[in-house]
């Protein structure tokens, strides 16, 4: 092994000589790329003949500045790629590489070593490699075969051999600190030293200790909708992340990182997954939340509830008169009925029930709501709904040809030509000239002139209503949905069976609520749909690839929402249904039900039942919080067991967290969280503990992930982990429905290598089968 251990840090050495001196070579490179760009930009205009005196004079002046464009262009291609080269070559001096095959090739004799690291490098004659990328189709092998018989797939077909070794190696700064012979699956030894290390502010790569599970999340290209379901720390999010930048690599000729959107639960967890990416050499995809989509498209026209006010309410409201309707509401509007009833009712309104504006101009009627209804129904109803709506905007539209030329001839017009300011009336001869191909003489000419001018203005005013015709706010989209709710009794013909339960209460509490112009999460994807439905799709073709996390948490509503809105695109989602902590998860099932999204025959699910973020003790107490735990299995990685203190009062709660954070402070901890159930107590939590050193509060808007000790509330920590978590009261006066359950699991799975819950008095029951020995005396 010494004799093997020597010749492998010499061929370190040697490697790490390529790289410094490709660096000193592409540093000269990128300087002088750099210098390009920034002439090419600086005298642009000293290379471009500008003559537009006839029209050959003009084209030759089009093409001279299409030429120097096109060589901007290239020259800032050309310095992009020596830079992210560059970078590629700077973090390969920190760790150049991290794997090893020897694999031989059917038909030949002998082994070639392949060595695997984060990026592609060839010796100095560009010919050989001395690094392979870890997304190239030979890297497969290393993390889906044990040695033996093994098969990577390539453009030109799939390629058989032997696998003979499989190393591992820990290497900082150029010297090798450890190397392992592996078998199945990445080596324990680096996975534990990866595992055992705190946390810091952002999720990291994990190219040197993807799993073989894991591997096929990231390389599955086959199905247009991939499900991922995965027990808490199981590596759902960090598999998603390479798998972003697998897909960047292998269709590099066609596919960008703006092409590819992630919906992910908040703006804090943006930040969090921000630096998987550029540590890998891409650019970041788009990242959104479904939220801000739904204020994008719907905060114009009502205030609406964002989903963690919802849940705030569920979690805390629940003494007030509203709270049984309301999450009855909340069920029932995320349910596949409702988006049934939903589709049906938008049929019924090509017979009836469509809700129009009347438009007016200067307060008299072009026509009224009950005109344009008459319309859309007594003309041409033998087409199509959407091809009614454009006859209507046509018919529209000329009502407004025909009040344009009435107006032309009103007092009012004539008033507006004498009071222009000579600015105001030197910028309309102006216009008139350019758009209307006035010369100076017939606009010197008194009539002609004030013809003109008045057409300009009397245009000008209705130049908004015209585009509010065009983009059909005359549909009075919010009476149409009000409608559902009028009549309690109307739901019935959309819906087969019974009644929603608390149907009538729903549908005051609906009304209530748009008679206020307010829109409650639940009600704004449904609204949504049918504004869609009626309106036409806004889609967006140039998205290939869309992620979701924390899938759990959407409704079918969303999912075939994001369906239709990216046509175009494949869609990866991932998630826990153990973590399905909103109030209507219990409607949405599993994600099986997700198959009929596209369809069996075009949708794999692979599930994870490992978790690799928390010790063994914790995966161990944690998974009997649920149900199916059992199927939860634990990285062999050993810790303390948690600990359940039970206290008298929350002063004697407090002084007890703040002696605690000083003790894992003494020990090193950089991420100590303070989870509660609830923003509500975890804003008593952080008044009670605001005087600790560094606490901060995280909030619904907090945009950065923070390190240090946190007060956070469960359903924001979601997808985050730290290094140790205090459950801030897990007593059964807070933790004592059954319906807070998966929030408790979701809290406590946050911990990566110290779990300590406090109960003030009685603990919650989800604890009392616990046992014993799971807790330290």
């Amino acid at each position: 092994m010494g004799t093997e251990f020597q010749q492998e840090q010499e061929r370190v050495d040697s490697v790490m000589e390529t790289i410094t001196e490709q660096i000193s070579k592409l540093e000269g490179e990128a300087t002088r790329r750099r210098n390009e760009v920034v002439d090419f930009r600086k005298y642009f205009w000293d290379d471009v003949k500008v003559n537009t005196d006839t029209f050959d004079d003009y084209l030759e002046t089009i093409i001279s500045l299409r030429q120097q464009a096109q060589n901007l262009s290239i020259t800032q291609s050309t310095h992009k790629q020596a830079f992210n080269k560059l970078s590629a070559l700077r973090r390969m001096q920190e760790v150049p590489y991290f794997g090893r095959i020897d694999f031989t090739e059917e038909g030949t004799s002998n082994a070639e070593r392949i060595y695997i690291g984060v990026s592609t490098l060839r010796d100095t004659s560009g010919e050989n490699f001395l690094i392979y990328d870890w997304r190239a189709p030979i890297s497969s092998v290393y993390y889906d075969s044990p040695p033996g018989p093994a098969k990577y797939s390539t453009p030109g077909g799939t390629i058989h051999g032997m696998l003979e070794q499989k190393w591992q190696y820990i290497i900082h700064g150029g010297v090798i600190e450890s190397m392992f012979d592996t078998s199945l699956t990445i080596g324990d030894e680096i996975l534990q030293q990866v595992l055992g290390k705190g946390t810091d502010k952002h999720l990291h790569s994990i190219v040197a200790t993807i799993q073989q599970e894991q591997n096929l999340i990231i390389r599955h290209d086959h199905k247009r909708l991939l499900i991922v379901s995965g027990a808490a720390g199981s590596g759902k999010t960090s598999a998603a992340m390479q798998r972003i930048a697998y897909l960047l690599y292998k269709y590099r000729e066609s596919l960008r990182a703006d092409q590819i959107i992630l919906f992910s639960p908040n703006a804090m967890f943006n930040s969090y997954v921000s630096t998987v990416l550029p540590e890998l050499g891409e650019e970041n995809m788009q990242q959104v939340t479904f939220q801000d989509y739904l204020n994008h498209r719907l905060s114009d026209t009502f205030q609406i509830e964002n989903s963690y006010e919802q849940l705030e309410f569920v979690l805390t409201a629940s003494n007030t008169s509203s709270y049984q309707a309301r999450t009855a509401s909340i069920r029932f509007k995320a349910s596949p009925l409702f988006f049934e009833a939903i589709k049906a009712y938008r049929e019924s309104l090509e017979l009836s029930g469509m809700l129009f504006k009347g438009i007016k101009f200067r307060g008299k009627p072009i026509v009224t709501a009950e005109q344009v209804t008459d319309r859309f129904y007594s003309s041409d109803t033998s087409l199509r709904f959407y091809s009614r709506i454009e006859k209507l905007v046509e018919w529209l539209t000329e009502q407004v040809d025909e009040t344009e030329k009435h107006e032309l001839t009103e007092p009012w017009v004539q008033e507006e030509i004498e009071l222009l300011s000579n600015e105001d009336y030197q910028k309309a001869r102006t216009l008139l000239q350019k758009q209307q191909g006035f010369t100076e003489e017939m606009l010197d000419n008194y009539e002609s002139e004030t013809e003109a001018l008045g057409r300009l203005i009397v245009r000008k005013r209705l130049k908004s209503l015209r585009k509010q015709i065009q983009s059909l706010h005359f549909i009075h989209m919010k009476g149409i949905y009000k409608q559902l709710f009028t009549d309690p009794t109307l739901i019935k013909q959309w819906i087969e069976g019974k009644t929603p339960d608390k149907w009538d209460d729903i549908c005051l509490l609906s009304v209530k609520m748009l008679d206020e112009g307010k829109l409650y999460y639940e009600d704004a994807t449904p609204f949504l749909l049918l504004k869609e439905l009626i309106q036409g799709f806004q889609m967006n073709s140039s998205i290939k690839h869309v992620i979701v996390d924390e899938a759990q948490d959407y409704s079918p509503f969303q999912f075939e929402f994001l369906k239709r809105l990216f046509p175009a695109a494949k869609m990866t989602v991932l998630g826990d249904f153990n973590q399905a902590i909103f109030a209507h998860a219990s409607e949405t099932g599993d994600f099986h039900t997700l198959t009929d999204l596209y369809g069996p025959d075009k949708t794999d699910m692979i599930t994870l039942t490992r978790s690799y973020r928390s010790t063994k003790p914790i995966v161990e107490f944690t998974r009997r919080l649920v149900t199916g735990g059992e199927s939860i299995t634990a990285f062999e990685r050993d810790g303390e067991p948690p600990v359940l203190t039970q206290l008298e009062d929350y002063a004697e709660l407090h002084r007890s967290i703040a002696s605690k954070i000083a003790d894992l402070r003494h020990q090193q901890y950089n991420t100590i969280a303070i989870i509660c159930k609830s923003a509500a107590e975890s804003m008593i939590a952080y008044e009670a503990l605001k005087n600790v050193d560094e606490i901060k509060l995280v909030k619904k808007g907090s945009t950065e992930y923070e390190q240090g000790i946190v007060v956070i509330p469960a359903y924001l920590a979601k997808g985050i982990e730290f290094d140790a978590v205090l459950i801030y009261d897990a007593s059964a006066q807070v933790y004592g429905d059954e319906s807070v359950r998966r929030l408790f699991y979701t809290a406590c799975t946050r911990a990566m290598h110290y779990l300590q819950l406090y109960s003030v008095g009685e603990p919650s029951p989800f604890l009392c089968n616990m046992d014993q020995e799971i807790f330290l005396p």
